[in-house]
């Protein structure tokens, strides 16, 4: 545990705050993010911490740390390279963009270089599909991306340089950034800033404005509400409407039945939702006749069949349907089962058995 700094056992305090007392363990993920400041990645160290200023078990901390790819499991570069490979960007160029960094700096995906300075990476999809192919660095988009812009991006990056990201504030290591997501302030000058929407993303709304497109009733000098103001308002649409409301008028009383009967109505089984119908239809209770399920017998007591009878119906089931192929399976042939029970039936003369002892002999020989 001597790994972690004081200052990072006060921030994990600091983030344990945040949190209700009965859910401090929604403070796992900014938790991680705080390891990962301290090592550049999630240590089996920082697993056990984690798990220790929480109350957890490590298998507990590890599950959530193994689910989530921006939490790295062994140690990873100052700056983490992703380049996007999915449909769009790859049809644009991506994995083009991908190659040729992977060449030239002699890794592969999750790698990192010899001077720990970069890790490469596929990235399934950024959500930039308007800028690609797109790339980051440590979470940070460089759009519109060519081979030779990538490699001119990580060598400044080998070089000490930090070129400036297409969108946002100039880039910050790995570590700089896990504490950002672990939900503190970065204090570097120039750590913040106004990133205005490109081309792309306003082309919808330049289309609109061309061809006098926008919603109905659409105010763009509407104020925004507070949640509470929104609220209150609701509240007094919702009373104003109940107010509106005609009384409902009361219902005629229903005459009494020529019996003078006040029991209630009872509704008629025919009355019965398709839902019902449908559940008794296939599943009737077989102590109870279910008289409009079409195809339902009312189940009678009966004599159980004799043994032979049962031979010979299911002999002349398997007469009429014989076996799709050539070969037949043994049994199918009903001159052997009536030789068989012949059989039985005169060993069960001889030794004065019935008939169940008879058909129990036939089918031992």
């Amino acid at each position: 545990m001597s790994v972690f700094t004081e200052e990072t056992r006060e921030r994990a305090r600091e983030i344990i705050a945040r949190y209700p007392a009965d859910r401090s363990r929604s403070a796992l993920l900014p938790l991680l993010h705080l390891v990962q400041s301290e090592e550049g990645y999630v240590s089996p160290s920082g697993v056990e911490f984690c798990a220790e200023v929480l109350g957890l078990n490590k298998a507990q901390v590890g599950a959530v740390a193994t689910f989530y790819t921006m939490y790295k499991r062994k140690p990873t570069g100052d700056y983490l390279v992703s380049v996007c490979t999915n449909t769009m960007c790859n049809v644009l160029g991506g994995q083009e963009v991908y190659d040729t960094l992977a060449e030239h700096l002699g890794v592969g995906h999750d790698e990192t270089t010899a001077d720990g300075k970069i890790t490469l990476e596929h990235a399934e999809c950024l959500a930039a599909c308007d800028y690609g192919p797109v790339m980051t660095v440590n979470y940070d988009f460089f759009d519109n991306v060519d081979p030779q812009g990538a490699l001119g991006v990580v060598e400044e990056l080998r070089a000490g340089g930090r070129p400036m990201p297409t969108r946002g504030a100039r880039l910050c290591t790995l570590k700089e950034m896990a504490v950002q997501l672990a939900g503190f302030a970065d204090e570097r000058d120039g750590a913040v800033a106004d990133g205005g929407p490109g081309e792309p993303t306003l082309r919808g709304l330049r289309l609109a404005e061309q061809h006098g497109i926008s919603v109905p009733g659409f105010d763009p000098n509407t104020p925004i509400r507070s949640k509470a103001e929104a609220d209150k308002a609701a509240a007094e649409a919702k009373a104003k409407a109940e107010a509106a409301k005609p009384a409902p008028a009361p219902e005629p009383a229903k005459p009494a039945a020529a019996t003078g009967s006040t029991a209630p109505d009872v509704k008629a089984p025919d009355d019965k939702s398709p839902q019902v119908r449908t559940a008794e239809t296939r599943q009737p209770d077989a102590g109870t006749a279910v008289a409009d399920a079409p195809g339902t017998k009312v189940p009678t007591d009966s004599t159980a069949p004799a043994p032979r009878d049962a031979q010979a119906a299911e002999a002349a089931g398997v007469a009429a349907n014989p076996p799709a192929g050539d070969g037949k399976p043994a049994g199918d042939e009903a001159g052997a089962q009536q030789r068989n029970l012949k059989e039985a039936e005169a060993g069960a003369g001889a030794n004065g058995a019935g008939p169940a002892v008879a058909s129990e002999t036939g089918v031992q020989k």
